[in-house]
């Protein structure tokens, strides 16, 4: 049988963002700005209308918001992203009949041609919208439908069938039976401003100690809590904080062969003592912990804690669930492998197991159990090497009862890996930012996060280095590699994070042949001198401060790029519409030399007029500079400071 759809004739295609064709919902922070655009088109000559349905799942009632045309067809709304939680939007589109009786009104008045005949359409319409309008709109509508029917004249007719007025009355009136609705309903997320905008400080609590030849302890980490905070950081992430293994431990650099006094690796997680809900006992007490979280948060802190779902050969979980792991033909079970690289003193789980419904219930507890403690943030260790569908269940059930929990993924892995991660759940993850140092990485990689699909899956945080990593850049560059690095990660990226101190102390030889740093804290324990001063540090704390005054930094997706006439230069810009917040970020890329450039400023995207003169002050050094038009000149020293952050002042 034939139905009123027939009579629909609006297509409504490509709409975005779609994730998976709404397998997964997009993600949006608290306050951003959601853009939804889709191709919208019909037959004919007819003018169209369309509008963005949304609502937060609990809601029972729909918020409408207009589209706008924009070019070829597209059209866009933006959707100001409210509570936490799930919201669905749908697309619909119409003929807007009365527009298009107004577009022609307009050519035929114009033409000279006698209208009376159209006025009086114009009045049906307005009198059919009559049947369902508003009580506010009423008195309105019939005054106007008698205005056109009995015009006193037809110019002033005219005038008001044409006048922005009656054009804002009129459009939500539309029969119900012609609007076509995209058939699909497409989830996003919104998620609190943390996981958007955050700033991580990464520290092994065992390395804390005020002493040298002293285990760190917990109490030990609350008293480097007034640093952190005085940094700027707002999330202190620490290493796996469980008893290690005794089994296989390794000793410094990796060795094979460890010393009686060498603690192990902080990832090759329990033994006799406990495993992922137990506390390595020279760290302190479970009450300690609880403490240093509530010290913490007393500060504007959160503490990351790290979920590596990994065994030693002597944690509890071996000897009491074997099934969860794999063992080899000749009885001994397997462990973890990169070949040709061996981990003797880690197990993988095997996700393949027939157990696994016991296994991924154990494994949601252990996050759960921190939770009870305190734990908001969690950076999931290699997240990449377990069960995808793993991730999507436990990342699902948990923020069913804890929407706030963030997961951070640490997967240096391959791209499609990766983006499976962000839609399974993951809020924010590592990236490649670590290795793109030259203007044409940079850029190319911002567009790739910014300007696809990527934008609403995959979060980025930056880390110039980790435990793992230390790069070459670094290790060749000193101490103005590390400083500029650091500019890029923390204004590229709304989220970022520095493993430290090494980081403000500018360790940088790394171990021969690695990308790795010698003497790595991952296998001894390190004593700090926390209160040595370096100039890495104050910049770091001036950069953080920075980006706390400035609303242009809490996203990454305003940035705008700027032509440079030098390679070394990369020079970008960032907006904040809400508050006028305007910033221009150059830096030099090269460690080593003096490098100048003449760049173009998008004018246009920073909201600056072509032809008006307007001031630059560097945030960093406190110089000013009155600048005019596109072209300008910047030049920088990386011995003095490889950038200038600038605020746009008109």
């Amino acid at each position: 049988m034939l139905n009123s759809n027939g009579r629909r004739r609006v297509v409504i295609t490509n709409v975005s963002p779609q994730i998976e064709g709404g397998q997964y919902p997009a993600k949006a922070a608290v306050h951003e700005t959601l853009t939804v655009s889709a191709d919208i088109f019909s037959d004919g000559h007819d003018e169209i209308a369309a509008s963005v349905l949304f609502k937060h799942q609990n809601d029972q009632k729909w918020q409408e918001v207009p589209m706008r045309f924009v070019i070829n067809d597209k059209w866009e709304a933006q959707i100001k992203s409210g509570e936490v939680g799930f919201h669905q939007y749908k697309v619909q589109g119409w003929v807007d009949h009365f527009s298009t009786w107004q577009k022609g009104l307009n050519k035929k008045y114009e033409a000279g041609q006698d209208v009376s005949v159209e006025l009086l359409i114009g009045a049906e319409m307005i009198e059919k919208a009559l049947e369902n309008a508003a009580e506010a709109d009423r008195a309105n509508l019939t005054e106007w439908a008698s205005r056109l029917r009995n015009p006193d004249s037809i110019p002033s007719a005219v005038l008001l069938a044409l006048s922005a007025e009656v054009s804002t009355v009129m459009k939500p009136y539309r029969d119900a039976e012609l609007v076509t609705v995209y058939p699909q309903a497409m989830l996003f997320e919104v998620e609190r401003k943390k996981a958007a905008y955050s700033t991580w400080y990464e520290l092994f609590p065992r390395s804390a100690a005020a002493e040298p030849g002293k285990h760190g302890t917990f109490n030990d980490v609350k008293r480097l809590l007034p640093r952190v905070a005085k940094m700027g950081f707002d999330v202190l992430y620490f290493p796996p904080i469980h008893p290690i293994g005794e089994k296989n431990r390794k000793g410094k650099n990796n060795s094979l062969t460890p010393g009686p006094d060498d603690p192990g690796s902080p990832w090759a997680i329990g033994n006799r003592t406990g495993g992922h809900k137990a506390i390595h006992p020279e760290l302190g007490t479970l009450a300690d912990f609880r403490s240093l979280v509530k010290d913490a948060k007393q500060l504007g802190i959160e503490i990351a804690m790290d979920i590596a779902y990994q065994c030693a050969p002597d944690h509890p979980y071996v000897k009491e669930h074997p099934q969860w792991f794999k063992w080899r033909p000749d009885g001994s079970v397997q462990y973890a492998e990169n070949p040709p690289k061996k981990y003797e003193d880690i197990l993988p789980i095997n996700f393949e197991t027939e157990d696994w419904q016991n296994l991924w219930t154990e494994l949601r507890s252990v996050v759960e159990y921190w939770i009870e403690q305190g734990v908001t943030v969690f950076r999931i260790d290699n997240p990449h090497t377990k069960a995808f569908a793993f991730w999507e269940w436990m990342i699902g059930e948990v923020r069913k009862s804890h929407p706030e929990i963030i997961f951070l993924a640490e997967a240096f892995t391959r791209p499609r890996l990766m983006e499976r991660l962000a839609k399974a759940g993951f809020n924010q993850s590592y990236t490649y930012f670590t290795w793109r140092n030259s203007k044409w990485e940079l850029e190319e990689y911002m567009r790739e996060l910014t300007s696809t699909e990527l934008r609403y899956s995959f979060r980025p945080n930056f880390w110039p280095n980790t435990p793992d990593i230390l790069p070459p850049f670094l290790s060749a560059g000193g101490e103005n590699a590390h400083i500029l690095r650091l500019i890029l990660a923390a204004t590229l990226s709304s989220s970022y994070g520095i493993y430290g101190p090494v980081y403000e102390f500018c360790v940088n030889t790394p171990h021969p042949g690695k990308e790795e740093y010698t003497d790595n804290e991952k296998y001894e324990i390190k004593y700090w001198d926390w209160d040595k001063y370096t100039r890495i540090k104050e910049i770091i704390t001036r950069v953080n401060i920075i980006r706390k005054q400035n609303p242009a930094l809490h996203t990454t997706y305003n940035i705008q790029f700027a032509e440079t006439s030098n390679d070394q230069i990369i020079c970008y810009g960032k907006a904040d519409p809400g508050s006028d917040n305007r910033l221009i970020i150059a830096v030099n890329l090269d460690p080593h030399n003096t490098q100048g450039a003449q760049v173009r400023i998008p004018l246009w995207q920073l909201g600056i007029r072509p032809g008006t003169p307007y001031t630059v002050t560097d945030l960093l050094s406190g110089a000013r500079y009155r600048w005019q038009d596109e072209w300008n000149y910047v030049q920088l020293n990386p011995h003095e400071m490889p950038a200038h952050i600038f605020k746009i002042e008109q």
